[in-house]
């Protein structure tokens, strides 16, 4: 991996939001790490988009057997204190056995997780957790991405991912695979390898980028919304009366139709909290992720980072990925030449959401067969 392409990277990549309150004009989480605030979105994006849980009124969707028979397998839930805030931390499985740690994306929380680990829990001591400023993870008065890779590591020590004679698997998707990478080419002896999942690399797309994707989607039928920008400011979250109404208001980000929406609805509720009503008329529902975090993001210890000699990498992700094919021409130069590179079919970003099973066959796959 070539190091000068490292810094402009962390500068540049573009990361994934979850949800967001479309009164916000209408204000979304996904941002590019070179601004400094969110991006917005063109309004009038159809309802299977931006409310695809409306239509259930809050009542739970119809699950497979699989799904429930994963949740079944509840995690054991704990906090870390992590230079002055309490991590969330999920862990299944037995410790002394080889450890796996997962990493979410921007906005989201461990529980992205709950229904993919327990697949790997029989053979593996697996490990989720929330960075701080989102889950059930204390917010900060500022963030860095050394401060997210000490995160990741004291977790995955509490978790006794150190126990086995080998070093645990990092494993991120979107912003979260970022994060692993940072760890990768900061802290390598942290681990044995590093997965990412849908991680974008390269800034926001340039307009005659944006132009020619959305000539394409159109001839392939697709509906898609644009990008606007920076918006001006972050602004709180807003708190919902009902958590009828805050599911509702769930989405994901970049916009897409879920692909399953018993999972979404699962993410979803995982990713409200109670709080009081801000006319004092008793308590709501309000998003547990910080709205001020990319403000507070520090990025002043990026200027040397170098990610030559780095553990062994590889890349999993969804062949409909708009992260994915917005960067797609030159952007993944950044993957070591001859680093697996695995595609999910009939996937856009969120492939835990899409494709889960497939997520977790390509999981498998590589862990029974690389690094050799």
């Amino acid at each position: 991996m070539r190091a000068q392409w490292v810094l402009p990277f962390f500068k540049r990549l573009l990361v994934k939001g979850m949800a967001d309150d479309a009164t916000h004009d209408p204000v979304t989480t996904e941002q590019a790490l070179d601004e400094d605030q969110p991006v917005r979105l063109e309004p009038g994006l159809p309802p299977e988009i931006a409310s695809p849980l409306a239509p259930f009124n809050g009542v739970e969707p119809p699950s497979p057997p699989w799904f429930r028979a994963a949740l079944a397998d509840a995690p054991e839930r704990s906090l870390v204190p992590v230079q002055g805030a309490n991590i969330e931390l999920l862990t299944w499985g037995t410790r002394g056995k080889p450890g796996l740690i997962f990493v979410h994306g921007n906005s989201a929380h461990a529980d992205w997780w709950s229904f993919i680990a327990p697949f790997f829990a029989q053979h593996y001591r697996v490990a989720s957790v929330s960075l701080s400023g989102m889950g059930a993870s204390d917010w900060r008065e500022v963030y860095t991405f050394e401060t997210f890779a000490s995160e990741i590591h004291e977790a995955a020590k509490a978790a006794g991912l150190y126990d086995a004679p080998v070093k645990p698997v990092y494993i991120g998707h979107s912003f979260g695979g970022s994060q692993v990478f940072y760890s990768a080419a900061r802290h390598k002896e942290r681990m044995s390898a590093c997965i990412m999942v849908d991680t974008g690399f390269g800034g926001p797309p340039t307009r005659q980028q944006m132009e020619e994707w959305e000539k394409q989607e159109r001839k392939e039928g697709g509906r898609r919304s644009r990008w606007r920008g920076p918006s001006e400011s972050a602004r709180p979250n807003r708190v919902y009366p009902t958590l009828v109404e805050a599911l509702a208001r769930f989405r994901f980000m970049p916009p897409q139709v879920p692909g399953n929406l018993y999972i979404a609805d699962f993410i979803a509720r995982r990713s409200l909290k109670r709080a009081p009503m801000v006319d004092g008329s008793g308590e709501g529902w309000t998003w547990r992720f910080d709205p001020f975090l990319w403000g507070k993001l520090d990025r002043s210890g990026m200027t040397d980072v170098s990610a030559r000699g780095a553990v062994p990498l590889a890349h999993i992700y969804g062949d409909r990925s708009a992260i994915i094919k917005r960067h797609a021409a030159g952007a993944m130069g950044l993957i070591p030449a001859g680093a697996p590179q695995i595609i999910i079919p009939d996937s856009e970003h969120h492939i835990m959401v899409d494709q889960p099973l497939a997520l977790v066959a390509a999981l498998r796959a590589l862990l029974a067969t690389w690094p050799a």
